[in-house]
């Protein structure tokens, strides 16, 4: 616990350092917010777009409003983009479109050690997906569990090591990867968060945080970011409301996340091309997808961010 809290106030120093050097301190982020230079692209779930029979369909459409709304760039699961691809039909339609890849999202099963090898194999076959057509990082996401019976404690050491495994798997393919915690699975909690950040080798594992899920799981997501800002690589730009629909997320601007401070705080470590706007499906919600798309815009644009033409 000791080493952990060590680890923990070296980066909240090198935060501090970070930011004496470059840009305003963290708090005072509120009273000059840095110059925009964040790239801001999207990712594809909003549509509907998953690894699952007929849901890929819904990629077009996706990369259509991306484009057209000026995002620079999507993030998608990379089985989506392999079954584009073994039809001959992805490469068309990024040059169709305009609108580059920037990252893949895999999720990966941190508890169970008999299946580590597969997954090794399979993790890395997925980021060489991610990598063909030009991505940079692979967004490593945990397994769901039932979380009203799931101890955290009886797997840490297992999650740390697949952590570690998996993360050197994809960075030995010249690609960068993060953590995305993620609520209903095994690292959903600030605490579980943090231990595993704490114990983890970032010399491969950086940290890609979804803040509009911690939120939603209790934490302060501007708090979290701050915390490990040297370790945040990439970025789920997700706001949070609790209501009925998106899975309780909203478009950007309309919930309880932080967002102009996490904002300020990405944009000052030079974190150009890896923050992606995210919000669940919502088929019966109040906005179609591209409605979303262009409420979030309008609330970036405010906030200095371009886009483009």
């Amino acid at each position: 616990m000791d080493l952990m809290r060590q680890r923990r106030n070296l980066l909240k120093t090198a935060a501090l350092g970070l930011g004496t050097l470059a840009f305003p301190a963290v708090q005072a982020f509120a009273k000059k917010s840095p110059a925009r230079k964040l790239k801001i692209g999207h990712t594809c779930i909003t549509w509907g777009t998953f690894p699952r029979p007929g849901d890929d369909a819904t990629l077009e459409p996706a990369l259509k409003d991306i484009s057209a709304e000026g995002f620079w760039s999507f993030e998608t699961f990379p089985e989506v983009l392999d079954n584009w691809d073994k039809r001959g039909l992805l490469a068309p339609m990024i040059s169709k479109y305009k609108v580059p890849l920037r990252s893949g999202y895999i999720t990966g099963n941190l508890i169970d050690p008999s299946k580590r090898k597969d997954e090794i194999a399979r993790i890395t076959a997925l980021s060489k997906v991610v990598q063909k057509f030009n991505g940079t990082f692979v967004v490593l996401a945990p397994n769901s569990v039932k979380r009203d019976s799931y101890n955290f404690q009886e797997h840490r050491a297992d999650i740390i090591s697949a952590l570690n495994d998996y993360a050197a798997a994809v960075t030995d393919l010249g690609l960068g990867t993060g953590l995305h915690q993620h609520t209903g699975t095994c690292i959903e909690s600030r605490d579980e968060v943090y231990a595993v950040m704490d114990s983890v080798n970032t010399k491969n594992l950086k940290f890609a945080p979804d803040v509009g899920q911690l939120q939603k799981g209790g934490a302060d997501a501007a708090k979290v970011v701050k915390d490990y800002l040297p370790l945040v690589k990439h970025m789920h730009l997700k706001d949070y409301k609790g209501w009925e629909w998106y899975s309780g997320y909203c478009p950007i601007g309309m919930g309880t996340v932080d967002i102009p401070t996490i904002l300020d705080m990405m944009d000052s470590v030079g974190l150009i091309n890896d923050v992606m706007v995210e919000l669940d499906p919502s088929p019966d919600g109040p906005m179609t997808p591209l409605q979303t798309v262009q409420t979030t815009k309008a609330y970036l644009e405010k906030l200095g961010y371009k886009f483009r033409s």
